[in-house]
């Protein structure tokens, strides 16, 4: 009875496996949204701007907290930061979360489903040699390591060096190598060959790709440097703090600071920031150029109408502005990230842009939902789908994005003193201060993005704004109570 009744079902599973799209999940690292498709007017993305054309760009996402191991634990379990439990760069949420051992992530929910997964490069944040085996079909591969040590520098002999100091590498390089010289290279290779080689009408596939770069150190071939003069890249704006920022909102930039040939007690000089803005967009079309390889093997492999593709980053990065370099802030710069959803089956949206507001914390439930295994996932997941938003732009799922931060990060713990709650609406950024002893407000920012998209003055102090930080702080309150 059992084998007939396999006969029976097998051509209707067999559908139904043909029928689930593949994902190609592209994350970057410490990446703003300085690229074409965002209008910046530096960027050279030729690859990132095609892959717009065929989907639709997000304007207004947002990460969940502007680190790279918290944002990762977010949008890979579909949990904010305080239910994984994870606010620094050392913890891993399966010891953190509640339930954390048997906790399913986005990519183990696709495995759970018949899907082939596979992580090429960092996706989750490993310290140390951290493999996330349930979530993967095979072994995570170039997932490890630290930035510095993907440098030329590190991997060059002491006594070959050019540079003979002691740091743990130096903040820039440029040298006439192959992309393969680094991990990104080594990574696109990878994928692009099990994109080729995946046969058209296998197993579906969830492939995560996970770049290393723009993160610090700024380090790309020198061609990708050559595409870019720096005297005609344009200065952080705004270069200062915003005008009643409180100091708490604030950091000294430490980490571009650690590393060498940078200046750790004084400002930097315009020459030395237009050096710096040349190495974060290098970096970019140097990545860029990895998805460019990475597109090309879909398309030859047979799976380009049938491959859900997304490109985001844990987090966006200040290169100057507000005098800040780095991430770990509740600003704009750092809590927005770019977002290209390109599903080849919904073509309302290729092409366009939307102003709805997303967070990666969306991701999980949206990819869950668009390849049909979405199931019961909304009782678990703290997400919104963002399928309307992709069948319709004009469509809005959610009236908030919310990031959150403690202050100072780097450094002891003990040294903490206020969590940063963030919450974005479609005016307004609104950001209260709490202290880490006793829960109290010690701090407002509010930030009026109709009049002032580069948050240069905070209006939370004033008068005529105090009827609008009290409608935002109850819906705040609500969210983070």
């Amino acid at each position: 009875m059992l084998a007939l009744l396999l006969v029976v079902l097998l051509p209707f599973l067999g559908q139904a496996a043909e029928s689930k799209p593949n994902v190609l999940f592209l994350v970057a690292d410490d990446l703003n949204c300085a690229l074409g498709p965002y209008g910046d007017p530096n960027a050279v993305t030729p690859n990132l701007d095609r892959l717009a054309k065929r989907g639709l760009v997000f304007e207004r996402a947002y990460c969940q907290q502007a680190v790279c191991n918290p944002s990762r634990a977010s949008f890979l379990t579909g949990l904010r930061p305080n239910t994984t439990g994870v606010d620094d760069l050392a913890k891993w949420f399966r010891d953190t979360a509640p339930g954390g051992s048997t906790l399913v992530t986005l990519p183990q929910h696709f495995k759970n489903h018949g899907y082939f997964c596979q992580d090429i490069g960092k996706i989750f944040h490993n310290t140390g040699d951290t493999q996330d085996r349930r979530s993967w079909s095979i072994d995570e591969v170039l997932h490890k390591g630290t930035h510095a040590d993907d440098t030329v520098y590190k991997n060059t002999p002491p006594a070959l060096r050019t540079i003979q100091e002691d740091f743990k590498a130096p903040v820039t390089e440029d040298h006439d190598v192959p992309d393969t010289a680094y991990r990104d290279g080594q990574i696109a290779n990878l994928a692009a060959a099990m994109l080729r080689e995946h046969p058209a009408d296998g197993q579906p596939f969830f492939l995560a790709v996970g770049f290393w770069r723009p993160h610090l150190p700024f380090v790309a071939p020198k061609k990708y440097w050559d595409l870019y003069d720096p005297e005609d890249l344009t200065l952080p704006d705004p270069p200062y703090a915003p005008e009643g920022v409180p100091g708490i909102a604030m950091h000294d930039s430490k980490e571009i600071k650690g590393y060498g040939l940078v200046s750790k007690d004084r400002d930097f000089t315009d020459e030395e920031i237009r050096h710096y803005r040349h190495g974060y967009y290098a970096s970019i079309s140097f990545l860029d150029a990895q998805v460019g390889e990475i597109l090309d093997a879909l398309e030859e492999g047979g799976h380009g109408e049938d491959t859900i593709v997304v490109f985001t980053s844990d987090h966006g990065f200040h290169i100057g502005e507000h005098t800040l370099w780095g991430k770990t802030s509740n600003f704009e710069l750092d809590a927005r990230v770019p977002l290209i959803v390109a599903d080849p089956r919904e073509s309302a949206g290729h092409g366009m842009t939307t102003d709805s507001l997303a967070e990666l914390v969306d991701l999980y439930p949206t990819l869950a939902h668009l390849a049909g295994i979405e199931g019961d996932l909304r009782k678990r997941l703290e997400g919104d789908n963002l399928a309307p938003v992709i069948a319709d732009p004009s469509v809005s799922v959610k009236d908030a994005a919310f990031t959150q931060h403690e202050h100072p990060f780097y450094g002891p713990r003990k040294n903490r003193e206020a969590i940063g709650y963030s919450m974005r609406t479609d005016r307004w950024r609104y950001t209260e201060w709490r202290s880490l002893e006793n829960g109290e407000v010690t701090a407002r920012e509010l930030y009026d993005h109709e009049n002032d998209a580069g948050e240069t003055r905070n209006l939370a102090g004033h008068d005529e704004h105090s009827e609008t930080v009290a409608t935002l702080a109850r819906k705040l309150s609500k969210q983070f109570p």
